[in-house]
């Protein structure tokens, strides 16, 4: 059977109390007696259920009822006033004190004002409730059945008013910050002890558990749903205490969504508490999450003194688990900005640490991570691995290994956040080894099975993959549409990213990171179209963006000065940018991309200063180290280059043959741009042989030849122009439309001459000016 007494009614009775006291000035006096007589008459006319429903919501009833209500203390609301004298039962006892004081509320009749002077006792100030009216009919049954409860019975009541008062906690708090006490009983402050204390488990066991199960339940934040996320979050507050892992789910929101403020907030509120709460082994975490964030922050001199005092914590509490993530993430960061791993202390502590050189380091964190079961750590270790072989020309069959292997982890133990790294390294392998289709195929999977561009199911996370994964797939995917020609799809996919994906574009990190490819991407087709000064000042303000979002961003907007300086004809400073770009290479990752493709580049830049002839050793070179590695767009990028360079040479046989060979796999690339150069250089090579014909047949045989020689030229011209149109290039437009009308002068076709001269016109009149 249900008591009379709870502690929505001791809410009523404390708000009584302040009537009484005159903390309502006149005006707010009506307003504080329709709110006591409609919850007592309330109780008075409903069933149990009805109550025991309304119970639970009076304290939000009572907040909105009361909140608006001045009182005669300044700057302190009829609401302020209840929640303290709530707070102020902070005990048992006081409890006790409180309800046995309630009959000085109520007047006093003649009769017992006489009897009491006749008796001798002396006259009290009494209260001014009548003792016949509803609300002093309530007071006094409250009274009478608080008196006849058992022990237990006062107890479960002193119980439930902690949890009841529990939402109010917070604006208590920040009302009377002094005042702040513990959330369940004063006499536990004076004692000195915490919940942890066996003292505390055995009088408040059933709330304690309660919390603890809330914990429990917040663990598994990540992988929730956002309804039962928020159940969850509401169920804290009004728990003994805010759970410690509330404060964790803060900080890891609050991150992703870019605020640092709070996030740095959230995860020092957390680790206080555990330290407070004798979860002093979880020290080390606490300075491993500082170091992320501080180096996701862009702050890196404050995340490596944060790793090193991580790394020596997790030693000292022989912690392995964190120090495989100390490591791990250790070396991902010097991989991520190898200009700040070359600091002194970093270095330092690289080398005398456990992780040694890149090999061994990726060795010993997947044997650890296997021992100890850390799959996310060995599918991110996988990963790494075959990255690191891919950078450095290992057999393809080996990284393929690698990421399959990953792969494997990810399915079998659900790890959802690792399905973006596996897809975009596949994507850069097929991208190297010059299957465009499949990496594009991959990142469109992925961007159409991996990611939810509702925002209605952004908060997914069991079958949502990360935004930032979702992010550079995105660009990824763009920016193989522009170099296959689909310069619209492309333009439309970057637009309307941030309509697509609102939560990438609500994070700083994230939005530079777009902005930033969008310029490169806008710089490049600048460059095509030959609108040099426009490309000039993105490229300076690109350039002045420092630093840059990772790695490889840097080369691609190095790359993009030497194609500026390429086009105005400054070959001095395009060497010398060129030279220093290679400088980094090998100081950064030594990614055998990027060594063999500056040679092709360097090797193309002398046969454009009219000097092939020293260019090719280092096309050799390039073509030697991009074969190994299978590096197959730069092999054909520098196989073109030996082509022009074996024209200038007059070996036009040699050149063409080398070309046609390479033609089927610089087609399977769809690179518009690679394949109009080899088109271009083709033709050049079939020219030349059709000067060098005849000289051992008759005439008509001579001029049958050449007839032939030339024609296949300008098929191959025609092929280039439609590629070079593709992408928008200009020049090689015009170059082609150039080489056409000279083969159909030539050929006597004055016509075709007309209309080619026309159309370089055209086009020459379309994008010269800015």
């Amino acid at each position: 059977m249900g008591r009379f007494l709870t502690p929505s009614k001791i809410a009523l009775l404390v708000l009584a109390l302040l009537h009484m006291q005159g903390a309502a000035p006149l005006s707010g006096v009506a307003t504080v007696l329709k709110v006591l007589l409609s919850r007592i008459l309330l109780d008075s006319s409903s069933s149990s259920e009805l109550l025991e429903q309304h119970d639970r919501a009076s304290i939000l009833n009572l907040e909105r009822a009361l909140a608006g209500q001045v009182s005669v203390v300044p700057g302190r609301t009829i609401w302020d006033l209840l929640v303290s004298k709530l707070w102020d039962i902070n005990c048992a006892d006081s409890l006790d004190a409180f309800i046995t004081n309630l009959p000085s509320l109520l007047a006093r009749s003649r009769e017992q004002l006489l009897r009491d002077r006749d008796e001798g006792i002396p006259l009290e100030p009494v209260g001014r409730i009548v003792r016949t009216s509803p609300l002093g009919f309530f007071i006094r049954r409250c009274y009478l059945e608080y008196t006849r409860l058992q022990f237990q019975d006062s107890a479960a009541i002193w119980m439930d008013l902690i949890a009841y008062r529990m939402p109010t906690k917070t604006a208590y708090i920040r009302k009377n910050r002094h005042m702040a006490r513990t959330a369940l009983d004063v006499n536990l402050v004076d004692m000195g002890i915490d919940t942890s204390h066996p003292l505390a488990r055995i009088m408040f066991r059933p709330m304690i558990d309660a919390a603890e199960d809330v914990n429990k339940a917040l663990s598994f934040g990540g992988r929730l749903p956002s309804s039962m996320k928020n159940r969850l979050t509401q169920m804290t507050t009004t728990s003994s205490g805010t759970p410690k892992l509330a404060h964790y789910l803060q900080f890891l929101d609050s991150w992703r969504s870019g605020d640092y403020t709070s996030a740095f907030d959230s995860l020092h509120r957390y680790f206080d508490y555990t330290m407070q709460a004798r979860d002093r082994i979880f020290y080390q975490y606490a300075l491993l999450n500082l170091a992320i964030l501080q180096a996701d922050f862009g702050n890196h001199t404050e995340a490596i003194p944060a790793i090193q005092e991580a790394i020596a914590t997790a030693r000292e509490n022989r912690d392995a688990t964190c120090l495989n993530y100390c490591m791990s993430w250790l070396y991902h960061f010097a991989r991520a900005f190898p200009s700040t791993a070359n600091n002194a202390s970093l270095k330092a502590l690289r080398e005398t640490g456990i992780l040694g050189n890149e090999v061994e380091g990726l060795a010993f964190l997947k044997s650890r991570a296997k021992e100890a079961e850390m799959w996310t750590l060995l599918s991110t270790s996988l990963l790494s691995e075959a990255k690191l072989s891919l950078q450095h020309g290992d057999s393809l069959a080996y990284v393929l290994e690698n990421i399959t292997k990953a792969t494997h982890v990810n399915m079998v133990k659900s790890i959802q956040n690792c399905t973006g790294p596996a897809v975009l390294l596949k994507s850069t392998l097929f991208s190297r080894i010059g299957q465009t289709h499949m990496a594009y195929s991959g990142g469109e999977r992925f961007l159409t099975c991996h990611v939810s561009s509702s925002p209605a199911h952004s908060t997914r996370s069991n079958d949502v993959a990360p935004l930032e994964d979702a992010l550079k797939c995105t660009l990824r995917t763009s920016a193989l549409l522009a170099q296959s020609g689909h310069l619209n799809k492309s333009h439309h996919l970057l637009t309307s990213l941030p309509t697509t994906h609102r939560n990438v574009m609500g994070v700083l990190k994230h939005k530079t990171y777009y902005k930033t490819h969008m310029q490169i991407a806008w710089v490049r087709r600048l460059l095509h179209r030959n609108q040099l000064v426009s490309a000039s000042k993105i490229v300076s303000t690109l350039r002045s963006q420092t630093p840059h979002p990772d790695t490889e961003t840097s080369f691609q907007i190095a790359l993009l000065e030497i194609d500026l300086l390429t086009r105005q004809r400054n070959f001095t400073d395009a060497l010398i940018a060129i030279e220093a770009l290679a400088n980094r290479v090998v100081s950064e990752n030594n990614d055998v991309l990027w060594k063999s493709k500056l040679m092709a580049l360097k090797a193309g830049l002398w046969t454009k200063g009219d000097k092939p002839l020293k260019g090719f050793s280092l096309t050799i070179r390039a073509i030697d180290t991009a074969y190994k590695a299978r590096v197959l767009p730069v092999l054909f990028e520098a196989v073109t280059v030996l082509g022009t360079i074996l024209n200038e040479s007059y070996e036009f046989k040699a050149a063409a043959d080398l070309l046609l060979a390479i033609l089927p796999g610089t087609l399977e690339c769809q690179d518009c741009d690679l394949a109009g150069r080899l088109y271009l250089v083709l033709a050049d090579s079939w020219v030349g042989l059709a000067g060098l014909a005849g000289n051992e047949d008759t005439a008509a045989e001579t001029k049958r030849k050449r007839k032939e020689f030339m024609g296949t030229a300008m098929e191959y011209l025609e092929k280039a122009l439609e590629q070079f149109g593709g992408v928008e290039e200009v020049e090689g437009q015009l170059e082609c439309l150039g080489k056409m009308g000279r083969i159909c002068m030539f050929r006597g076709d004055a016509k075709s001459a007309g209309e080619l001269g026309e159309r370089y016109a055209k086009l020459r009149t379309q994008y010269g000016e800015e």
